[in-house]
């Protein structure tokens, strides 16, 4: 494909580029539907103009409806931009970015979405509709997923569906709540994942970080002791990647703390462990829930972060961690790239 792609910006440049920009209006009608022609130029980066004539022919073949309430793909538009997707990634680039990705990361598999999920949501949803599509031809038999929170594991949550044919999949918290957002804790996310995959989940209540004399009072608990048997044998791992310093302001970390992950660079945050560039852990919280060796037991470890301002946290965290998948979205990629 790469050869003949090539071939065409030779002889035909034009050509691609009116295909690119006829796929990214289907594409943009596509995700937020319905939607005016004012609203869909600052979504495409086009002039009005030229959003005008193009939902004019795209509405003439069949791809698009335009309604009082905003413009509306069809089916048959669905169709085109699915079929469209792998071939517009060549296009685009984004398949040498991937590429380029796994060789750099040494990670199994990438997957990059357009866009900077620092700038816009749509793109964290992207990239949590690219995870449940990469679940879907994962899944075995009665399978643990475990799952961080975040906001990033929040956007796989919305995309989720049933991804498995009479696959009851089980969820669980891969620790326990930081104090945010109720929305963007783990225990709310896998519940959240479970009933839209129509599976079961088991919650874990515990509050992260732990004192030390809390952490062993804690962990003697039967019922947390089962979850957290659950947590550390599961099959598939789903997490994301924080920066550093917000993440242990989230965690109101004492200002000694922050001082010391300061003076030791610290830039990622994954399960509690604090990471410099080098990927070096410079800080462990007290937590119970999965810890970094537990990621050699799962079949499948799946790492979802993106947005340009996490690409130093995203490196350092492949120095050292386990992934089979990393999704992530163009600007932290061409990001890590140059860096």
């Amino acid at each position: 494909m790469r050869a003949l792609i090539d071939l065409q910006k030779k002889l035909f440049p034009d050509l691609l580029q009116i295909m690119q920009q006829r796929y990214t209006v289907l594409k943009s009608v596509s995700m937020f539907q319905p939607i005016g022609r004012r609203g869909l130029a600052e979504q495409a980066g086009m002039t009005e103009r030229s959003v005008r004539g193009e939902v004019d022919l795209l509405q003439t073949q069949g791809l698009l409806d335009v309604t009082p309430k905003g413009m509306l793909i069809t089916d048959e538009g669905k169709v085109v931009v699915k079929q469209m997707a792998a071939f517009m990634k060549e296009v685009m680039g984004i398949t040498v970015l991937e590429e380029q990705l796994q060789d750099i990361l040494h990670v199994e598999r990438a997957i990059v979405v357009p866009g900077n999920s620092d700038d816009e949501d749509w793109v964290k949803l992207e990239m949590g509709k690219a995870c449940v599509s990469f679940l879907k031809t994962i899944v075995a038999d009665n399978p643990t997923l475990a799952v961080t929170g975040g906001t990033t594991m929040a956007a796989v949550a919305h995309a989720m569906y049933p991804i498995g044919d009479a696959v009851p999949c089980l969820f669980v918290p891969a620790r326990g709540g930081i104090g945010e957002k109720m929305e963007n804790q783990a225990n709310t996310i896998v519940a959240e994942m479970a009933q839209k995959a129509k599976g079961a989940y088991r919650l874990l209540y515990v509050p992260d970080p732990l004192s030390e004399s809390s952490y062993q009072s804690m962990i003697q608990e039967p019922s947390i002791q089962e979850v957290l048997q659950l947590i550390r044998n599961a099959d598939i791992v789903l997490h994301g990647i924080g920066d550093a310093l917000t993440m242990a302001k989230r965690r109101k970390t004492t200002d000694q703390v922050i001082r010391q992950l300061i003076d030791h660079k610290a830039v990622g945050e994954a399960f509690g462990y604090y990471f410099n560039n080098q990927g070096d852990v410079v800080h462990k919280v007290r937590t119970i829930g999965m810890q970094m060796e537990d990621l050699t037991k799962a079949n499948y470890v799946i790492t979802v972060a993106g947005g340009a301002s996490k690409a130093q946290a995203i490196t350092s965290y492949f120095k050292w961690g386990k992934s089979n998948l990393f999704i992530t979205d163009e600007a932290a990629a061409k990001k890590i790239l140059r860096e």
